[in-house]
């Protein structure tokens, strides 16, 4: 007979079988997983060079600084991204936007080969990583147009968590390159190197799909020039006014992306905090290499928890609806907090990390759920959108929190004490939300 875990191992293949099966789904998850994979490998190239270069200490002044720059411009230029996936040809913008990146790419590999870092480096990747937030938003927006309604849970479940599978992959081979190639000028352009090549790859896999197979609904043409665009600003404008008030005004959607915010802020403070332990508890502070692999076994480790939430997303909507899973999945990252609570070694680190893996995407794949299904599509690139802006808000303002509250070791029993209290308040008020809709979002006309 078949073991538990044997038959949660053919569970997630039945149901990759089964929406495998539609061809739209089968490229556009292609495409997915070799841009993520590329996506992984170029954040493990910044991560090398930003936080665990020999020539620089980790404080958390420093690491929130660095993610401060990289994430809080995207909270501003990113709602702009949502609306320009309800106008714009998704299909072309994954074409385009990873097009882009292989340029953007080339040019700070080769920038980080000859001159380090510099003002430069720092403005490319900001942009890169902007378009990257797009791109995913437009893989997200993109999704219901290729299965089934009655399908959509179980390709929400599979295609991103994968995509992670897929990053963390490219990650691993990033960090890999990092360990392995002797030091020199062009150790971390290497690694930006080939992530240039799966950009590139996934900008031509993504023409294998039809040019309005992806929506949206109603397309205008545009012939392009600067008063096009900039009418399209004023518009996008306009439009993300309208789709905020949507998923207000829809409830369900917008509570479920406000708990994504918050949780997300929770989980960058558990991811400023693991580099800052990595680097200076678990490893020698003046040995970048070991904090490096340090770092790299823990994230491994973390994405089990990732990994649990394939298998576990399922089975629990069998029994629950997603948003009773958001709250169980608050409640695993409460347990992981309290856990960081006791003390900072290798195996607490680890097990809180997994579980927070776990909370993070479980909760992550049932709120992608929750909006998808309750927001029409004329509004569903511009919920997206906001989804990303909101991750990156959080994100950044988790790194801004990080710097006021952390140690430079990264631990310290008051900040977990509190982020613990946190969740517990976060699952409580969204239950309590819910419970007063009876899990059903509003009637909304015209917005």
């Amino acid at each position: 007979m078949l073991g538990r875990d044997s038959l949660r191992q053919v569970s997630i293949l039945a149901d990759l079988r089964t929406v495998a099966v539609h061809r739209g789904f089968r490229r556009l998850f292609t495409v997915r997983l070799v841009s993520q994979c590329g996506d992984g490998m170029f954040q493990a190239g910044l991560a090398t060079l930003f936080f665990f270069s020999p020539e620089n200490l980790a404080t958390a002044g420093a690491v929130a600084t660095a993610f401060a720059v990289l994430l809080l411009p995207f909270t501003v230029v990113g709602p702009f991204a949502g609306p320009l996936l309800d106008r714009w040809r998704r299909r072309q913008v994954l074409f385009v936007g990873n097009a882009a990146r292989v340029v953007l790419t080339a040019v700070l590999a080769l920038l980080m080969a000859t001159d380090g870092v510099s003002v430069v480096v720092y403005v490319l990747a900001l942009v890169t990583l902007g378009v990257n937030r797009f791109l995913l938003a437009a893989l997200s927006a993109a999704l219901p147009r290729v299965v089934p309604r009655e399908q959509l849970l179980i390709a929400n479940t599979l295609s991103p968590t994968l995509g992670g599978v897929s990053a963390v992959v490219g990650a691993a081979i990033g960090f890999g390159i990092g360990l392995l190639v002797p030091e020199g000028p062009g150790k971390d352009g290497l690694v930006l190197a080939v992530a240039a090549v799966l950009f590139g790859a996934a900008s031509l896999l993504a023409l294998r799909l039809g040019k309005n197979q992806l929506g949206p609904e109603i397309h205008q043409g545009r012939t392009g020039g600067a008063a096009q665009v900039w009418g399209d600003v004023r518009a996008t404008a306009a439009d993300l006014v309208s789709g905020a008030r949507y998923l207000v005004a829809r409830a369900t959607p917008g509570m479920a992306l406000g708990v994504m915010a918050t949780h997300n802020f929770l989980y960058g403070m558990n991811f400023i905090a693991l580099i800052l332990i990595s680097r200076n508890v678990l490893s020698d502070p003046l040995d970048a290499v070991a904090g490096l692999g340090t770092f790299g076994l823990l994230t491994g480790i973390a994405f089990a928890g990732r990994g649990l939430a394939i298998v576990l997303t399922p089975l629990a909507h069998e029994r629950m609806t997603p948003s009773q899973w958001v709250v169980v999945c608050l409640g695993i990252g409460m347990i992981s907090q309290v856990l960081l609570c006791t003390r900072p070694t290798f195996a607490v680190v680890a097990a809180a990390a997994v579980l927070i893996g776990l909370s993070v995407q479980g909760a992550k794949i049932a709120v992608d759920t929750i909006v998808q299904r309750d927001t029409a599509d004329e509004f569903r690139g511009r919920a997206f959108s906001l989804y990303d802006t909101l991750y990156n808000g959080a994100f950044a303002g988790a790194a801004a929190v990080a710097a006021a509250v952390l140690p430079d070791t990264g631990w310290e029993r008051g900040p977990f004490v509190g982020l613990a209290v946190v969740f517990a308040v976060l699952a409580v008020v969204y239950q309590r939300g819910v419970s007063i809709l009876r899990d059903r979002p509003r009637s909304v006309g015209a917005v």
